[in-house]
């Protein structure tokens, strides 16, 4: 085949479709750069769009060489290929989410799947026992685990360096949906405020999911209960725009966590403190390539990405020298490296490298969920305290 002597070998790029993603979509093309950044995948299929005659001409304009009108129509076809795709890439509205794993899971294609996971806990509980059931690689793209500083906070927090924890503060404030825009016809506002698209959550379902997983990642816990209120401030909106919860880990650890899509003159202003007996952290991501270390009784110190101080964890999610940005892009990108990995070992039966594990997986994904229902049911009930089903 014409280019096949590129891809051959140990380091042959993985084949990787794709469904979702076509016209006026936004993640769509920040999938395709991340999965292209660390020359891991080529990108050889596609299902860009509901709508198959925009989906054959999204993939034509796109250059991809397997165009498709339906997923189904690919996940079939692609299986029965023997230069078929190895793995999938998971770019709808999130009511297409499980419909799409499901599909190309039972077809033995790994998948990469935005976040959140699902619409539904059962959805997210039958995906569940399907992967564990096929042994696929699963990939939910919760992409600021992929930030190097991210990962060193991780890292910091698992040495002890905070020793014990007491608090987590973390919030995820946006503007962007401070009016109606979407009844302007905005594609991205249109479909994360409709219920049958996005799920029962709005900014909780969008960005509140984000903050939990962040919260979860570097403290290496998950939130057991949560005491939350879910408002929708915007009048004939159908679904939230801003969420307040407190939150209980194990240990007696105490969080907080604010998402809102009507905070004037945030644009992305995702942040995290964690607290401990001995030291605190703090990350932003507007500022991602900084992590604020302050010891108790001490100065505070600015660790920097690639700079003294940065551990393993780090140092693997790092693609260029100090002083040049990395960011939202790379972070993705990140995710896309660990899973090829992942898949690569897999396909030459040895064990991956330990870090690129870090990934959020199926796992998560249940979590996300749990979280969402729990948050809803919290504010139905005047924010009573309320367990997630099957939390650690």
């Amino acid at each position: 085949m014409p280019g096949e002597s590129k891809t051959q070998g140990k380091h042959r790029r993985i084949r990787l479709g794709m469904v979702g993603g076509g016209p006026g979509a936004f993640i769509g093309a920040v999938h395709r750069i991340a999965a292209r950044m660390d020359d891991c995948y080529e990108l050889v299929a596609a299902a860009l769009s509901s709508d198959p005659g925009k989906s054959l001409a999204a993939a034509e304009e796109l250059h991809i060489a397997r165009a498709y009108g339906r997923f189904e129509e690919m996940a079939a076809a692609e299986k029965g290929r023997p230069d078929g795709i190895e793995a999938v890439a998971i770019v709808t509205p999130n009511h297409m989410h499980y419909v799409n794993a499901k599909k190309f899971l039972d077809a033995g294609i790994h998948v990469i799947c935005d976040k959140p996971l699902t619409t539904t806990i059962e959805d997210a509980l039958d995906l569940a026992k399907i992967v564990e059931r096929t042994g696929l690689i699963f990939g939910l793209t919760h992409n600021y685990t992929g930030y190097p500083m991210v990962r060193q906070a991780r890292e910091m927090v698992q040495a002890g360096e905070l020793g014990s924890l007491r608090v987590v503060q973390v919030e995820y404030a946006q503007d962007w949906l401070s009016t109606p825009l979407e009844r302007t016809g905005q594609k991205q506002a249109d479909w994360r405020t409709d219920p049958a698209r996005s799920g029962p959550g709005g900014s909780l379902g969008d960005i509140g999911t984000h903050a939990h997983n962040l919260a979860c990642f570097v403290t290496g816990m998950p939130v057991q209960e949560v005491a939350a209120e879910v408002t929708t401030f915007v009048p004939g909106r159908r679904l939230d725009d801003n969420v307040q919860m407190l939150l209980r880990f194990p240990k007696g650890v105490k969080g907080m966590l604010w998402a809102s899509q009507v905070a004037a003159g945030n644009e992305n202003n995702l942040r995290l403190r964690v607290y401990g007996e001995k030291a605190g952290l703090e990350w932003q991501q507007e500022n991602p390539n900084e992590l604020t270390f302050m010891p108790l009784g001490q100065p505070r110190r600015t660790l920097k990405r690639g700079g003294p101080g940065t551990g393993a964890a780090a140092a693997r999610a790092i693609r260029i020298p100090a002083g040049h940005p990395e960011g939202y892009l790379e972070g993705f990108a990140q995710l896309y490296k660990d899973l090829a990995e992942q898949i690569r070992a897999r396909q030459e039966k040895r064990q991956p490298d330990p870090q690129a594990l870090l990934v959020p997986g199926i796992a998560e994904g249940v979590e996300g969920m749990r979280f969402v229902g729990a948050v809803l049911e919290s504010s139905r009930n005047r924010s009573a305290w309320t367990a997630l089903s099957g939390a650690r």
